[in-house]
């Protein structure tokens, strides 16, 4: 190692040893491009703009020179503090083998997904001053928005309070004697490194986490990951942009109505997945079409059974916290809704407060009929049209 660069007492063991099959690409996931650089070479950007650490990359045996090429241009003159080894069948065993090239006088490591390559150097820091302050475990963790349900199949079976409820991300830091003897001692595997150390009776302690750090799993992950460099690199003073959205529902489901955030008793109910409110769902599709971020399919489909009969506000406030992550502020929302029944005029008020309040920026509303024309006009069902306006924040 060169004498100039001191030996640091951190470690950074970024895992890229995983296949991503639910990425659905033909490399491994790491190796997928966000832009003209890899998920791999966005992570290890964040990582060299950390406090400075010793690094270990964990690849796929066949990719071990590919990450090597990715690190050394990520850390420029500090490609001394970097090695890749190869990993294993499993994550455990993947992290295992990347804690064997731990250099002996390290004293914390931190271990981190390569497929949150998006996470800032921030919450690096973050993990690392807990450490140092005495911590033996830390895990950075960001509240859960979303109303979470316990389902047995396809039935709901009750709510779950969320409040006492986090998501984990990475990096995840422990000081080294803890993490060595709680994988010398693993006897099963664990989701992530926090779990194992917890397992072996250690406290885990928590910082804050970041909205950026968000995995890379799916493709829509991926489009995410693409549409946040895309912005970071697009030149000051890009303009707003617009998004149209529409949705139907044909009447015909089960319960009272709801439409635009409203309940409307004695109405018959729209048909849909969650409660059929083509007011919102129009809304939602208009607000992510700005923002580049695909469609209400995208981000709200039928595999996720928690939205079974959610209403307005959950797909609004999630769909803002999208767009804010995405790096845009919701402008305001206009939508047209087109019915015979039910009559807007003497509730308009109401719907545009509840829908504002839900998204964070103005909506209007505005209602027509089609003069007994179409399935809207022959009362079979309603259909709603959005256009959203964003703006770079």
């Amino acid at each position: 190692m060169s004498s100039v660069i001191p030996v640091p007492r951190v470690a950074i063991v970024v895992v890229a040893a995983g296949s991503g099959q639910r990425l659905g690409a033909a490399a491994p996931k790491a190796f997928v491009g966000i832009d003209a650089h890899t998920v791999l070479r966005h992570a290890l950007t964040g990582v060299f703009a950390a406090p400075q650490a010793q690094v270990v990359i964990v690849a796929p045996a066949s990719r071990v020179g590919d990450a090597l090429t990715d690190a050394h241009e990520a850390a420029g003159d500090r490609h001394d503090l970097v090695s890749v080894v190869a990993g294993g069948a499993t994550r455990q065993q993947s992290v295992a083998a990347g804690l064997a090239a731990v250099w002996p006088d390290v004293e914390y490591v931190l271990v981190h997904d390569a497929a949150r390559a998006l996470t800032p150097p921030a919450v690096f820091a973050r993990v690392i001053a807990a450490l140092q302050s005495g911590r033996d475990a830390v895990l950075p963790v960001l509240p859960v928005i979303d109303t979470i349900k316990r389902v047995d199949g396809d039935a709901v079976v009750e709510a779950v309070d969320r409040a006492s409820l986090t998501a984990a991300q990475t990096p995840q830091g422990f000081r080294r004697t803890v993490l060595d003897a709680a994988y010398a001692g693993a006897s099963d595997d664990h989701t992530d490194d926090a779990a194992l150390v917890q397992a072996a009776g250690i406290a885990v302690s928590t910082v804050a986490g970041d909205e950026r750090a968000f995995k890379i799993t799916t493709p829509a992950d991926l489009e995410r990951a693409r549409t946040l460099v895309g912005q970071a690199a697009a030149p000051v003073g890009i303009l707003p942009r617009v998004g149209l959205g529409t949705d139907v529902h044909a009447f015909g489901g089960d319960g009272t109505l709801w439409l635009a955030g409203l309940e409307w008793p004695g109405e018959p109910s729209l048909h849909g997945h969650s409660d059929g409110d083509a007011v919102a769902h129009a809304i939602v599709d208009a607000v992510l079409a700005a923002a580049g971020l695909g469609d209400i399919g995208t981000h709200f489909g039928t595999d996720r059974p928690e939205l079974a009969g959610a209403h307005a506000a959950a797909f609004l406030t999630q769909t803002r916290g999208l767009v804010e992550a995405a790096g845009f502020q919701i402008g305001n929302v206009s939508v047209q809704v087109q019915a015979n029944r039910p009559r807007f005029a003497a509730r308009r008020a109401e719907a545009e407060a509840a829908l504002t309040a839900a998204l964070g920026a103005p909506v209007a509303v505005s209602a027509t009929t089609t003069d007994g024309l179409g399935f809207t006009g022959a009362g079979e069902g309603v259909a709603a049209f959005a256009v959203a306006l964003v703006v770079p924040r």
